[in-house]
């Protein structure tokens, strides 16, 4: 999974992408905490061009306009009104003021012609003239504004004109009475309005007098509200006051209303439906098949039924095959309307009732019981063990445990798993209870905006797709080129035999159309399906195959796809400088593996017991910590139910991992271990279990957990507060009552320079003899064990860290810390945060209201819940004890995803085929750029770039990039979309990689989407091309190459159907052209098209990959299927065949007698030089006699055919009358050998030319 990280700064630079950023303060003081809510809306300043800073969700992006405006102007209702903040940053206000006029020119369509402002660019104008009021900062940003951007960006002529509304007059007037009474150089207010706009202003400046003396901006109309948003990082208190609401009694029904009609209704986006009659009908309008189908009507019309049948059935079999793929690819969008909740437990007026989802508004408190479904975005107020598979968003199948506690983070976007303190519409409750507020609706909710993204994609044509489109219009003008030369030769030469010569005119345009052309293609598309099937690759749009063939990047996430997607610890660095080893340290089994101490270059690796005597304090400590601060677990599977059972509380099947007392089922190698939790941590508790010294190890010593710090974002530590007794004889004792003396411990795990900030000594080594077990380090002493941290210390950590993470491991701190007996003492008071560290003196009460403000109907019916929310915190108090401080340092400890077997291999390949991977993570830049380099994906030159860095980049400037990054680590599902869109804006083909349905959007949008069949959700697979049944990278290799042979086939069934038809085009051309009669007559030309055409074309379809296929370089997306080069070979052979022919007729006696033999001798010599042809297309560079000729027996089985059916024709009696043929005699066939050997020779002149000219076709 992919998670985000926070952004530390916004560089003012031209090239700053719409989207959110946040400023990380300096100082926690009021002015920078308010500046927050101001900055999460601002992006950096306008490009020359002229886009809006706000992503917009109708794009695909992740927030709206409204949403922003919105935001804003909350903010300034109940944060800055009333001169509470006249103060602001400076860089913040600046970005803001070139935000809000970039975005008060927004209009939406009024009728075909007439625009119109937007609501948002008013909500712009009227901010922009609040801000203006109030903030200091604000006016001297637009003091530096030329008065030109200015006046362009108002827009007071429209404002005033004769279509505004009364309320954009006065804000207008009110504006520009505000602008000229506090800048002198925009006194005159002519200057601030176009010319022709003047007359309009004076007017309205009469007739709205009050507000040019007034020096404010009017009320804006309707209800002010708070936005849409997650609120991880607020707490339950504010929020309750925020959305107006209480845990006891919810929203007063009366309210429900007017908030219904300022949200919207909880309803995701409806994906527009097609009908199964629209889909077969859009099967029969294709241009193609157009084409067929005219062709089939002048074949009925010239009474040919045989050749007519045949068009037929291909028009029919590729509608089917059409309307088959083109149905199932309806279904994603189908998913989509069933994973809305129909039925909600909501508590209003104090009662519990059971209502339509779609009824919800924010605010509404729903209660949440096991086995539901989660009718909208939450923000969990009160919880009871309540764990929730959010499987279908992130992909994750184990059940995410819930904690209402807010998230202290510096960054509006969370990754959904980390938002701990949420639920999420159309997840589904595992276990537990919970009451939660709701704060996002309909189409804001994470699905909602998932859904819009997915049914905002409109269906794009597939680059094989738009060849074949273009190759069927450029043969229909070539069609009707060669129908009027032909016709206007043979009239020329025969004036009274017009009716004669129209309908050769017209065989030879049947002819110029490779009918077989679509069905073929199809079939060898299907063919390449079943291949790819067999490894692995199951395609789900036919045209896929070809199109993963062309692709030049390659969007792959890390884990589980380039890696095993299983972490395991391998190395731990304790603090007297001793590193350790694990083997087989991704196998959850807890009877393999080892702990070893890591020995000198050439050595031998020590193994180490499994029991205290055997072990350092240093190591024994580390892994009670990564065993105990943890909250994951590592179960064996009933057989019988396939459930998982945990060993450490599930009584009835108890299997106990100490390997000092072990009871293992008989046979541990039928065993199906499997982690609960978070992988990192899995790995953690694997790697104590391997060492002797699992959980249930220290809970039989009576050690007791009593108080827990979750890890954050902003900490990016946890910590845990155990309890052990103090009795002498503790190691045999499981008691931990309250009557007994005991001593308590903080253990401490997190990102190693926080966990260090936070030392103030580390454990060093113990002198043997003075501890009688390593244990005792935890026990209060009157002697200290450890020692203060030094600088050589602090570079010692900082080497051992640097070394881990350069060899591609993940690393993680451990300390610890001794409390004190019998408890950790009294708590403290402390100031909560967010708006709570405001300096008293400017703090004003917590989501109030300005005086100036008027009560509306909402505040009136809510004004209860919000008394009732006292302003006392409601965060949880930590005793002193156990803070995250003065610890001591214990090691370091680093995990590792091991790459998959034979990725390096791949991405060695794709190198080759000048295919540029990327890898995809969530994990630390400098972990994912080890293991990058350790597959060869960045080279030493190559450039690796973070998600927070992604943000602030426009999709422009991304496409520019130079280098073009190779490893994007900690990244969202949003970046993905962004990544591709860039990269294919810049002409590339993209192939992204995805399981959860956030990535669904990401996926869909790529050239080719493709999804994990383990771990992706039905909804990614549905929206996906391709999917994995391996999820593994080399599939996808394997399917490039696939794709590459199935676009090589479709060539060169192309370029040989072109070859023989032109060949019977020319030489009818060059008989027209020196008056001598046609070689065939017009049943000829259709028979010859039917049995030379469609078999050895199928049979090439499956032809085998040549050698050298993934050492080319990618095609072009905008390259035609026809190059220059592949049409000069067509010609060639084209006119290779012709020439042999004419030469053959004009050899023949055409005399009245003999012209009927001359007919069929030219027939039999052109049909067999075309079947021959078949053969020599196998390879288009490659030497025929280099190539195995039984290597594709289809192609005998083909050609054998045809080249049957061609003898029937012309010996059979009866039947080559129909035909008009005569059977022709050996001397023909003598002439047929030397034109076939002639022919070889020529086609291998034409390979060698290519070859050393090295061009392609």
């Amino acid at each position: 999974m992919t998670n985000d990280t926070t952004v530390s700064s916004v560089p003012s630079h031209p090239t700053i992408d719409r989207r959110l950023s946040f400023l990380a303060p300096s100082s926690m003081d009021g002015e920078t905490v308010l500046a927050q809510p101001v900055a999460i809306n601002v992006a950096g300043p306008s490009n020359p061009e002229g886009y809006s800073i706000y992503s917009n969700i109708r794009d695909g992006k992740e927030i709206s306009l409204e949403e922003i405006m919105d935001g804003l102007r909350y903010v300034m209702e109940y944060r800055i009104k009333g001169g509470r903040f006249p103060s602001l940053e400076y860089d913040i206000m600046k970005r803001l003021a070139d935000g809000l006029l970039l975005n008060m020119g927004d209009v939406t369509k009024r009728g075909r012609f007439r625009q119109r402002l937007s609501e948002e660019a008013d909500v712009a104008f009227q901010l922009f003239g609040e801000f203006l009021l109030e903030v200091q900062e604000f006016r001297q940003a637009v003091g530096e504004k030329p008065v030109s951007d200015l006046r362009h960006a108002l827009k007071l002529d429209v404002r005033c004109g004769s279509g505004s509304t009364e309320q954009q007059q006065q804000a207008a007037v009110a504006l520009l009475a505000l602008l000229t009474t506090m800048y002198p150089q925009f006194a005159d207010w002519k200057e601030l309005v176009k010319s022709d706009g003047h007359r309009d202003v004076q007017k309205c400046m009469r007739e709205h007098g009050d507000f040019v003396e007034a020096e404010k901006m009017p009320e804006m109309p309707g209800v002010i509200l708070a936005p849409q948003a997650l609120c991880f990082d607020r707490r339950i208190k504010r929020c309750l006051k925020m959305y107006r609401t209480s845990l006891d009694t919810g929203l007063p029904t009366e309210a429900i209303p007017t908030l219904r009609e300022h949200y919207g209704r909880n309803i995701l986006p409806q994906p527009p439906s097609t009908s199964v009659f629209r889909m077969i009908w859009t099967q029969f309008t294709d241009f193609m098949i157009l084409l067929l189908l005219a062709v089939a009507v002048l074949m009925a019309g010239t009474q040919d039924f045989i050749p007519m049948t045949v068009l037929l059935i291909v028009v029919v079999l590729n509608a089917i095959i059409g309307f088959t793929q083109e149905y199932k690819a309806s279904k994603a969008l189908d998913a989509l309307t069933k994973l809305s909740v129909p039925k909600a437990q909501v508590l209003r007026d104090g009662e519990t009732s059971i209502i339509d989802s779609e009824e919800l508004v924010p605010g509404d408190i729903v209660i949440l019981e096991e086995g539901e479904s989660v009718p909208a975005d939450l923000r969990l107020a009160e919880v009871s063990q309540l764990e929730i598979i959010e499987s279908i968003l992130t992909g994750e199948s184990v059940a995410v445990s819930k904690d209402p506690r807010e998230i202290r983070t510096l960054t509006r976007k969370l990754p959904l798993g980390d938002c701990k303190g949420n639920a999420f519409m159309s997840t589904v409750v595992a276990k537990g209870r919970g009451k939660g507020i709701v704060v996002r609706t309909g189409r804001q909710t994470e699905m909602g905006k998932i859904t819009a993204a997915i049914t905002g994609q409109g269906k794009v044509l597939t680059p094989v797709q738009r060849k074949l489109a273009m190759l069927g219009k450029l043969l229909v003008v070539f069609a009707i080129v060669l129908c009027g030369v032909m016709a206007g030769v043979q009239i020329a030469y025969n004036p009274h035999e017009i009716g004669e010569s129209l309908k050769v005119a017209l065989s030879l345009a049947v002819s110029v159309i490779p009918e077989g052309l679509v069905a073929v293609t199809t079939v060898t598309m299907a063919l390449g399906v079943r291949r790819m099937a067999a490894r692995k690759a199951i395609v789900r749009t036919l045209p896929a195959v070809e199109t993963l063939g062309s692709v030049t990047f390659i969007c792959s996430d890390k884990t589980g796809t380039l890696t095993e997607g299983k972490m395991g610890a391998t190395q731990l660095w304790t603090s007297d400088g001793t590193l350790y080893g694990f083997t087989e340290s991704t196998s959850l089994d807890p009877n393999r593996g080892d702990v070893t101490l890591q020995a000198s270059p050439g050595e031998t690796p020590q193994v180490l017991g499994k029991s205290l005597k055997d072990v350092p304090a240093q190591m024994l400590i580390s892994l009670m910590v990564s065993s105990l601060c943890n909250n994951s677990s590592v179960v064996v599977k009933d057989p019988e139910e396939d459930v998982p059972v945990n060993p450490e509380t599930e009584s009835a099947a108890t299997v106990t991992i100490d390997t000092e007392a072990q009871d293992i089922p008989s046979s541990p190698s039928k065993v199906e271990w499997k982690g609960i939790g978070d992988p990192t941590e899995v790995a953690l508790v694997v790697a104590a279990q391997k060492a002797g010294f699992p959980k249930s190890y220290f809970h039989d010593l009576g050690y007791t957990r009593i108080f827990e710090q979750a890890f954050d974002s902003e900490r990016k530590v946890m910590s845990v507060v155990y309890k052990a007794p103090l009795d002498d004889n503790n190691n045999n004792n499981n008691s931990s009552s309250s009557s007994s003396r005991h001593y308590e411990f903080v253990l401490v795990k997190g990102a190693p320079e926080e966990v260090l900030n936070r030392c103030v000594g580390y454990l060093p080594s113990t002198p043997a003899g003075e501890a009688s077990s390593p244990l005792d380090v935890l026990k209060p002493s009157e002697k200290s064990t450890t020692l203060p941290l030094t600088e050589e210390f602090y570079d010692n950590v900082q080497d051992a860290s640097g070394r881990m993470a350069d060899e591609g491991l993940r690393v993680l701190g451990l300390a610890f810390k001794k409390v004190k007996l019998n408890g950790g003492g009294a708590l403290i008071e402390t100031d909560g945060d967010g708006l709570d560290h405001i300096n008293n003196k400017i703090k004003d009460p917590k989501e109030a209201p300005p005086p100036t403000l008027r009560p509306t109907d909402v505040d009136r019916m809510t004004a209860a819940n919000v008394a009732a929310v006292l302003d006392d915190d409601d965060d949880e108090e930590i005793p002193p004890g156990y803070d995250e401080s003065e610890l001591m340092f214990l090691g370091l400890i680093g995990l590792i995803d091991p790459a998959r077997a034979g990725v390096q291999e791949s991405v060695r390949i794709c190198k080759e085929a000048g295919i540029t991977v990327v890898m995809i993570t969530g994990d630390h830049i400098q972990t994912a750029s080890a293991i990058a380099k350790e597959l060869g994906i960045l080279d030493e030159d190559g450039r690796a770039i973070k998600g927070e860095e992604l943000d602030l980049l426009s999709e422009q400037a991304i496409a520019e990039l130079k280098p073009f990054p190779n490893v994007f680590a900690r990244v969202s599902p949003d970046n993905k979309l962004k990544l591709v869109t860039a990269l294919k804006s810049r002409g590339e083909s993209v192939a992204m990689t995805g399981d959860g349905v956030n990535d669904a959007p990401a996926i869909k949008a790529a050239s080719v989407g493709v999804a994990m069949g383990i771990a992706g959700t039905d909804i990614t697979k549905q929206a996906a091309d391709i999917v994995l049944a391996d999820d593994n990278f080399n599939t996808i290799v394997e399917a490039v190459e696939e794709g590459r042979r199935v676009f090589d086939n479709i060539l060169k069934f192309i370029v040989y159907l072109l070859s023989c038809n032109c060949a019977e085009i020319f030489l009818f051309l060059l008989c027209a052209i020196v008056n001598v009669p046609l070689p065939f007559t017009v049943t000829m030309i259709l028979w010859a098209n039917i049995i030379a055409d469609v078999p050895p074309a199928m049979a090439l379809g499956v032809e085998p990959a040549e050698p050298g296929l993934m050492t080319r370089t990618p095609r072009s997306p905008k390259r035609g299927i026809l190059t220059p080069t592949s049409l000069a070979v067509i010609i060639f052979q084209s006119m290779s065949m012709t020439l042999l022919t004419f030469g053959i007729y004009m050899w023949a006696d055409r005399s009245e007698g003999h012209l009927d033999y001359a007919h069929s001798e030219a027939f039999t010599f052109l049909t067999t030089l075309q079947l021959l042809q078949g053969f020599l297309s196998r390879t288009m560079r490659t030497s025929i006699f280099k190539n195995n000729m039984f290597g594709n027996m289809w192609m005998i089985y083909g050609v054998g055919i045809s080249f049957v059916l061609m003898i029937i024709g012309v010996y059979t009696p009866g039947f080559n009358n129909i035909l008009n043929l005569v059977p022709v005699n050996g001397l023909t066939w003598v002439k047929v050998l030397v034109g076939c050997i002639i022919m070889v020779v020529l086609s291998e002149f034409e390979k060698f030319v290519l070859r050393r000219g090295g061009w392609t076709i």
